[in-house]
C-alpha cells in the first residue's frame, strides 16, 4: 500500500493518534515492533499558530520514527491552513486532518468529529489544507454525528475530491465515543465504492492478531490502525505483524514484555522529569494486559499506580514479573 509516494508495504498496521499517548518514545517503540507508520498526538491549530510550548514540543519528529504523520485539529480553514503549514516545516511524512476526535472538549466547539455537524465546513477547511502545503493530505474521520447520521459512503468520495491521498475510518459514530462495538460494514463498503481509488484504512476494536487478519480478509481495506489496545502493550504490534505475514504468530515473551514497559517507564521520565513521567505512563500502567487477571492483585496494582519515583515503581515491576513467572510455571 501507498500513500501518495510513502510506501508501506502489504497490509501496514499503523499506530493511531492518540492524545497524551503516542509521544515520541511509545513511537518510536512502535515502530520498532511493527508498526508501519505512527502518527504523533492531536495538533491544536489555534495553539500551535498562538506558539504554545507545550504544542509546538509535538511536532518533534525521531528520523528513526518515520514514516511518521502529525495530525492537526481545528475549526476555522485559515487557522488551519496556517497550522498546516507550521507542521511542513516540521518535516512529516504525512499531514493528517482531525475530523473524528469524540471528546466534548474539541467535538463541541465544532472541531474533531464536530465537523461532522458541518459538512461544507469540512470540505473547505480540507481542500485549504491539501492546497496549502506540498506533502501528502490524509483525512481521520468516523462514520458520522450519531447513528441517524452514518454519512461516511458519501463523505469519502467528497474527501477524495478535495485532493486526500488516503482516509481512515473508525468504525463508530461521534455519539457512541468508544462505547458499543465499532461497525466495520460501512468501512467495507467504502472499499467496494468504484468512485473510491484512494487507500482505506479501518480503525475501531483492533485488539488481538486475530482480529487484525479478519479486517483485511472481511472488510478488504488497504491497512489498518490499532488505537487503545496499544496502551502499555506495544508487542501487540509485532505479534499482529508476525499474523499478518505468516498466518500464525508467537506470544511476545513474558521478559521481553516487562523489558519494553520498564523501557516506556524510563523514556517517559527521561523526556519529561521523574515525577511527571510517571504521571504521563500511568494510563499504560493502568490499561497493560499484563496486570489482568492476576489473582489478588488489587493492593499491588493500587501502589503500582500510585508510584511517583522509580524507586518506588520499578521494585513493583519487578515484583509482578516474578510472580507472573511462578504462576506460568504452576
Amino acid at each position: 500500500m501507498k500513500i501518495a509516494n510513502i510506501e508501506l508495504g502489504h497490509r501496514p498496521v499503523m499506530l493511531a493518534p492518540m492524545e497524551d499517548v503516542t509521544d515520541p518514545s511509545f513511537r518510536l517503540i512502535c515502530r520498532e515492533q511493527g508498526a508501519s507508520m505512527v502518527y504523533t498526538e492531536f495538533v491544536s491549530a489555534e495553539a500551535l499558530i498562538r506558539n504554545i510550548a507545550s504544542t509546538t514540543r509535538k511536532l518533534d519528529i525521531d528520523n528513526r520514527e518515520r514514516p511518521v504523520a502529525i495530525q492537526i485539529y481545528g475549526r476555522e480553514p485559515e487557522a488551519m491552513v496556517e497550522a498546516a503549514r507550521i507542521v511542513e516545516q516540521a518535516q512529516p511524512d504525512i499531514l493528517d486532518i482531525n475530523f473524528g476526535c469524540p471528546v466534548k472538549k474539541v467535538a463541541h466547539k465544532g472541531a474533531g468529529a464536530g465537523m461532522l455537524r458541518d459538512i461544507p465546513k469540512l470540505l473547505s477547511i480540507t481542500k485549504a489544507v491539501v492546497d496549502a502545503v506540498s506533502i501528502p493530505v490524509t483525512v481521520k474521520t468516523r462514520l458520522g454525528w450519531d447513528c441517524e447520521n452514518k454519512i461516511i459512503t458519501d463523505l469519502a468520495p467528497r474527501l477524495q475530491d478535495c485532493g486526500i491521498k488516503a482516509l481512515t475510518v473508525h468504525g463508530r459514530t461521534r455519539s457512541q465515543m468508544y462505547t458499543g462495538k465499532a461497525d466495520w460494514t460501512l468501512i467495507g463498503e467504502l472499499k467496494q465504492d468504484p468512485r473510491m481509488e484512494i487507500p482505506i484504512i479501518g480503525n475501531g476494536d483492533i485488539t488481538s492478531p486475530e482480529e487484525a487478519l479478519s479486517a483485511f480478509e472481511t472488510y478488504g481495506v488497504d491497512g489498518i490502525m490499532i488505537g487503545r489496545a496499544a496502551f502499555g502493550a506495544p508487542w501487540l504490534f509485532h505479534e499482529v505483524r508476525e499474523m499478518l505475514d505468516t498466518g500464525t504468530y508467537t506470544p511476545v515473551p513474558l521478559n521481553r514484555r516487562f523489558a519494553l514497559l520498564r523501557r516506556q517507564v524510563e523514556e517517559s521520565v527521561q523526556r519529561i522529569d521523574e515525577y511527571r513521567g510517571i504521571l504521563h505512563i500511568r494510563r499504560h500502567l493502568a490499561a497493560s494486559p499484563l496486570f489482568k487477571g492476576i489473582p489478588n492483585f488489587r493492593e499491588t496494582r493500587i501502589a503500582m499506580l500510585r508510584a511517583n519515583t522509580l524507586d518506588e515503581l520499578m521494585p513493583i515491576l519487578d515484583h509482578t514479573e516474578q510472580l507472573l513467572n511462578t504462576l506460568s510455571q504452576s
